[in-house]
């Protein structure tokens, strides 16, 4: 089973046992499976119930005749080994001994017994996921594997063509950030018509104020720290239904498109961008603040409207 280790190390069954092969817990016999969690979580399966597996959702030829076991269900993900059934490649060999130009021969049934003690090694590898321990050679890598003289082989960097890809859909992506810009914009302005009109009849407060020994600075520096208050609020509540909506989503997402959506606290990144819109709420007030300084200068402690 050692064409499977290197691929299973790196995963760990349900209650935190490692999934490593030949420890008891791994791929010991030929027709043991991994499979995962999405598939567990679905389909209803759980270690050591049995399966059987057949050629995609296109075909209706099921292995009936070869059942699997479940031995393991690797940890959820959020990538679409969720959604795989894993089997060595001598199991591959062995549901295809009677098998023949992607048929099975009519009448034709090995025993189980008989296949266990074949020569199950495989002829040929159509694809095999590689792990380098050192990114600084992994161009070298893949130059090596397209050059290899002995067979046509092409190496496909996941990350490279990922990066790719997100670059011809970043361009969406700067366009909500604008959006976002647009409406952050938009609702401070909004705030601060909203204590525009209010200044008027917040006059009677601000002479209470002044009746109470409030200087005219303090009355400037209050409503710069309201509207603060209320921006800092808005962050709060706007972080609350954003997590919430994860909470929410995090399932429907997976399970209809398989995307696990992460539920993870604030980047620094993140907060700075909360932190500049409250300020920009603070530096945004301040013209509303100076005409109730100013009022506050003419008014005094007697309103005169």
């Amino acid at each position: 089973m050692g064409t499977t280790q290197a691929f299973f190390d790196h995963y760990k069954y349900r209650g935190g046992r490692s999934l490593v092969v030949g420890q008891g817990q791994g791929l010991d016999d030929l027709y043991d499976t991994v499979i995962g969690a999405e598939v567990a979580a679905t389909l209803g399966y759980n270690v050591g119930d049995p399966i059987v597996v057949s050629h995609g959702l296109a075909s209706f030829t099921e292995h009936d005749d070869q059942p699997f076991r479940v031995a393991g269900i690797i940890e959820r993900t959020g990538t679409p080994v969720d959604r795989t059934v894993i089997v060595s490649l001598e199991a591959i060999e062995a549901i295809h001994v009677d098998w023949k130009s992607g048929a099975q021969i009519p009448g034709q049934t090995t025993p189980v017994d008989r296949i266990r003690q074949m020569d199950l090694t495989p002829s040929a590898v159509t694809a095999a996921l590689v792990g380098v321990k050192s990114r600084l050679q992994i161009f070298g890598l893949q130059r090596s594997i397209n050059d290899y003289p002995e067979e046509p082989l092409l190496a496909i960097l996941p990350g490279v063509a990922l990066q790719e890809l997100w670059q011809i859909v970043g361009v969406a992506e700067t366009a909500l950030i604008g959006v976002s810009a647009m409406v952050v914009v938009t609702a401070l302005l909004g705030m601060m018509a909203m204590i525009f009109s209010s200044l008027n009849e917040r006059r009677r407060e601000m002479a209470i104020w002044r009746a109470m020994g409030a200087r005219p600075a303090t009355i400037l520096g209050l409503l710069v720290l309201e509207a603060a208050l209320m921006a800092a609020i808005g962050a709060v509540l706007g972080l609350a239904q954003l997590y919430a909506g994860l909470a929410i989503a995090q399932p429907l997402v997976d399970s209809a498109f398989g995307l696990w959506l992460p539920i993870e606290a604030p980047t620094a990144g993140e907060l700075s961008v909360l932190a500049g819109v409250i300020a920009a709420a603070a530096v945004a007030s301040l013209l509303p603040a100076l005409r109730a300084y100013r009022l506050s200068l003419a008014d005094g402690m007697m309103v005169r409207i």
